[in-house]
Parts: C-alpha cells; sequence; structure tokens
C-alpha cells in the first residue's frame, strides 16, 4: 500500500522530479492549453535552443536553395560547430540543417549575416519576431546561444509559444524531424545526425532542440505526438532533460485525450427557425481528461452579418472560452434580414 501512495503522488505531481531552480511546461501544441508548469515565467539563460528563433527567421525570409560563401564571422565561433571553412560554400538549407541536428553555432552566424546583411540586423528582427508572439521576457542578443559576452534571456512559457509557432512550418517540421542529413559543399562532404537524442530513444518523438552551457545549464524544446495529440516541453535549467521530458510525455499522453467537441458533419440548426441553411467549414477538437467532459459547453450566436459568416459557435471549459466556429451560410443577402425577426435569443447547448 505505501508503495502504491508514493507512486501515486508522483503521478500526482511531477514537479518532484525537476530541481527546484529548473523550469517546465508541458503544452497541447495544437490549442496552446496548459498541461503543466513548473516556474515557467522566470527569466533565464537558453543556450542553443536560441537556434529555433534564428531557424524559423530564416525560413520566413530566406531562398532557402540560394547558396552562401562562408566569410570570417566564423572564425570567432567555438562550442559546437559543424566546422565550415572560411571561402566554402553551402546552400542557406544546408546550413539550417546543421544548426539545427549539429547545433552549430557556425552556421548561425553565416545565417545572420547572409539574411539581414549583419548579426546585429538579424538580432534586432529576432527581437521584433518575439514582440510579435507575446513572448514579452525574451531579450536576444545573439543568434546562437552562447553567453559569455553577449546573453539571451527567456522563459519556459516564452519558448513554447515561439516552439508551437515555428511548428506550424513545414519546412521548420521537416528539419527538426530529421535524424541524419547528408550534403556536400565545393570543399567537403558532411554527414550529419541529430544530437537531440530524444528523437532516437522515445518512439513518440517527433523533433525538437536541445542546448548547453555552464551558465544555463541542459535545455530542451522537444515534440511528441500520439494518438492524434501533439504535445510540447520546454525545460529550463534541467540536469535530466530526456528523462524528464519521456517521463512528462508519459504522463501526459495517458491522462488527457483528444475529444471532438464539434463535428461539422453533425452540426445542424433548423432552417425554419432562422431563415437560411447554416454549415461549418471546419470541427472543433480539444484535449481534455475524460472528467472535463460534462464542463464543456456550446454557445450559438447568429447575427445579421451581410456577408456569408452569419454566426459563430463558442466553445468553453468551465465556463472560460476555449475556442470558436465561424457559422456560414449559401443564402443570398437579402435572405438574411429577416433572421431577428425569428430569433430573439442565442442558442445554448453542451456537446461531449
Amino acid at each position: 500500500m505505501k508503495r502504491f501512495l508514493l507512486l501515486l503522488v508522483i503521478f500526482l505531481f511531477p514537479v518532484s522530479v525537476f530541481a527546484r531552480s529548473s523550469s517546465t511546461i508541458v503544452v497541447d501544441g495544437d490549442s496552446g492549453r496548459i498541461l503543466y508548469e513548473n516556474n515557467v515565467h522566470d527569466s533565464m539563460l537558453i543556450a542553443s535552443i536560441t537556434k529555433i528563433m534564428t531557424c524559423i527567421l530564416t525560413i520566413e525570409n530566406a531562398d532557402l536553395d540560394s547558396e552562401v560563401e562562408i566569410g570570417d564571422e566564423v572564425l570567432e565561433m567555438y562550442g559546437t560547430n559543424i566546422y565550415v571553412q572560411v571561402g566554402e560554400k553551402l546552400t542557406i538549407r544546408d546550413l539550417l540543417y546543421g544548426l539545427m541536428l549539429r547545433s552549430g553555432n557556425d552556421a548561425s552566424v553565416v545565417l545572420a549575416k547572409n539574411v539581414f546583411g549583419s548579426e546585429e540586423k538579424f538580432v534586432d528582427m529576432m527581437n521584433k519576431k518575439a514582440s510579435e508572439l507575446g513572448m514579452n521576457y525574451t531579450k536576444f542578443e545573439n543568434p546562437h546561444g552562447l553567453d559569455e559576452s553577449t546573453k539571451n534571456y527567456s522563459t519556459a512559457y516564452d519558448m513554447s509559444l515561439l516552439a508551437k509557432y515555428a511548428y506550424n512550418n513545414k519546412t521548420y517540421r521537416k528539419i527538426v524531424s530529421t535524424k541524419k542529413y547528408v550534403t556536400k559543399s565545393n570543399l567537403k562532404s558532411y554527414v550529419w545526425y541529430n544530437r537531440m537524442s530524444l528523437i532516437n530513444d522515445y518512439k513518440y518523438c517527433v523533433g525538437g532542440k536541445n542546448g548547453y552551457t555552464p551558465k544555463a545549464g541542459k535545455t530542451l524544446v522537444s515534440y511528441a505526438s500520439k494518438n492524434n495529440m501533439n504535445l510540447i516541453i520546454v525545460s529550463l535549467n534541467d540536469s535530466d532533460i530526456y528523462n524528464n521530458h519521456e517521463k512528462l510525455y508519459n504522463i501526459y499522453f495517458n491522462r488527457y485525450k483528444k475529444y471532438k467537441i464539434i463535428d461539422r458533419e453533425d452540426f445542424k440548426i433548423d432552417s425554419s427557425l432562422i431563415g437560411m441553411d447554416v454549415y461549418l467549414k471546419d470541427s472543433f477538437s480539444y484535449v481534455l481528461e475524460e472528467n472535463e467532459l460534462d464542463n464543456i459547453s456550446t454557445l450559438i450566436k447568429i447575427d445579421n452579418k451581410k456577408s456569408n459568416v452569419v454566426g459563430k459557435v463558442i466553445i468553453s471549459l468551465d465556463g472560460k472560452r476555449i475556442g470558436s466556429l465561424n457559422i456560414y451560410t449559401k443564402n443570398k443577402k437579402e435572405d438574411k434580414n429577416n433572421i431577428f425577426k425569428k430569433l430573439k435569443s442565442l442558442f445554448v447547448g453542451k456537446s461531449k
């Protein structure tokens, strides 16, 4: 009995597996729902998970198949590198794989120089993008994560926003999920294996980025998919990042499931009540614990807009809005003018 109770406590309170100074967040990658958090707003050095921002910013602003020549900027780089040489030529796409699979600090400064003209301008764009994403406690000073002279600070929460945003990009997803990449330059050939070992050790892992400096400790952003759920975990200053991420994935994949709350195929409102036929273009799903199903409510609002969008379905959990869907009609605009004559209140219902 004692052993059972101990295991139960560990299951319910996974914070016990972390050092007090560490910071970790578990997020549903689709909805952004936070499933677990520990010190997630503490500002910390982030080491090489910085390169997630470097990667996505490059993808969005460069021709990935263009070839660039390595310059003197790589001579000052230390730590993890892909060991490119001055005068060597590689595509930006190749450099991105070297950046993310091998954590190439030299690749990061080459990309910064060639995407926006200089490392300083690239860092300015990193901070601008961070602001756009709501990363309010993040400050970048370099594109690689080394922290001897310049330093990058963020929080687990802020990095989860970046991780979720970046993963929506299919090129980014392809890069971080790659286990082996082979390429060649005008001088030599390369074979790069992904240094983020969880992608080989945990079967549901679909990518991520690790980092380390003596000052920052170990940092990790990882992605995993199972049973139609896509989870993201961010850890800062965690000495056992890979084991802890796997433990958390096992806990939260078991505790939560993705439920279809609104099925567009089953959505119906009696046209005689509102004077038009309506439909949904999308369904709505959300990760829930089983005991939360009865706490889901839906509110249907119909208005008199002169467009094909005539209302919304608003979905709430425990009274807090978690999503919405537009309601559409194919009817002619003039047919909508009689809506409020037949509909004077909101439709309220429940969906499980």
